[in-house]
């Protein structure tokens, strides 16, 4: 159940719906790529998908009719994001939506001239991903998911909901989630007045995954956050199941691991960088060009908590806490 509604802004975008379809002309088919991050099989990915396109129609913009759109799905994979980015150049999109740092990464390597909307990005100036958030230059724009030091927080909201952690370990894969040391400096800096140490945890399959969290929980006091990373997003299933059965309090980035079971998350909604990639995507087959187009940070954060695995995690979480989540899992 939700306890708040917000009231949603797309970042900074100012979003005016026309009250005619501006784009429905009688030009070429325009064609626009997605190199998502997902599985083909994730119904996460079929959702957002559905939200880029359904905005882009609230812009005249129609699959089939006036826009052609190409998905390709890289699985969480380094070499898929890589074949697939060069796949989508090859095709000559007009601009290509980039989901997640390692699919504007590929991108960058294989134009120079296609523009690019990125999202789900930490600190893309820190990345080298634009030269700054205000006037981005080049070919690439977009919306950044989390300022890493956003991660202190997430430790804050996982000792209070599980007092008993004294050991928490940052899941990540080093290939596909490079960023996490700026996340892990934000987390140390706070560990010590919660009288938490911190540790790193990189995983790169899921025989790491059961290795590495199944010796996490020999000692007590363990507990988890797991990193904004298409490699954790697509093994989500393993994790939130193996945190389940050695009974390891974690705090994941996005609602759907709380969906899933999980036991709560702190982030951004999702679903609107997607219908801000499509306000952009609009403005750039109009005309604009992306490195005038400021990137978009969030500025408001969800805190999720699902009451079965609290329950069953023995943990008693206090009524004040849960007031505070937006929305409670049962």
């Amino acid at each position: 159940m939700r306890r708040r509604e917000f009231i949603t802004l797309l970042g900074g975008v100012t979003v005016v719906w026309p009250l005619s379809a501006r784009a429905q002309q009688t030009e070429r088919m325009r064609r626009i790529g997605v190199l998502m991050q997902y599985s083909e099989s994730d119904p996460e990915g079929r959702i957002r998908a559905k939200a880029l396109e359904q905005t882009l129609q609230k812009f005249g913009w129609i699959q089939g009719r006036n826009l052609q759109v190409d998905y390709r799905w890289a699985d969480g994979d380094g070499d898929r994001f890589r074949t697939h980015a060069a796949e989508l150049v090859r095709l000559g999109e007009d601009a290509i939506v980039a989901v997640s740092s390692p699919a504007v990464k590929a991108l960058q390597r294989e134009t120079q001239t296609i523009p690019i909307i990125f999202t789900q990005v930490s600190d893309p100036v820190a990345q080298g991903i634009v030269e700054s958030m205000a006037r981005p230059g080049g070919i690439v724009t977009g919306f950044s998911n989390y300022d890493p030091a956003i991660s202190g927080k997430w430790l804050e909201l996982l000792k209070q909901a599980a007092p008993s952690v004294r050991r928490a370990a940052i899941v990540f894969n080093p290939k596909t989630a490079p960023y996490t040391r700026l996340y892990v400096r934000a987390i140390e800096a706070v560990a010590p007045s919660m009288a938490v140490k911190v540790i790193t945890m990189p995983v790169h399959d899921d025989a790491e995954i059961e290795v590495a969290f199944t010796r996490h929980a020999r000692e007590q006091g363990g507990g988890l956050i797991v990193m904004t990373d298409t490699f954790t997003s697509v093994h989500r299933k393993q994790i939130i199941e193996l945190a389940a059965r050695l009974a390891l309090p974690a705090i994941y980035p996005y609602r759907y691991y709380v969906v899933d079971g999980g036991l709560m998350s702190y982030g951004i909604d999702q679903i609107q960088q997607y219908q801000g990639a499509a306000i952009y995507l609009d403005r750039i087959l109009n005309g604009a060009k992306p490195g005038i187009l400021p990137v978009q940070a969030p500025t408001k954060y969800q805190l999720m908590i699902n009451l079965k695995t609290a329950k069953a995690l023995g943990l008693a979480i206090s009524e004040s806490f849960l007031l505070r989540a937006d929305e409670l899992i049962e």
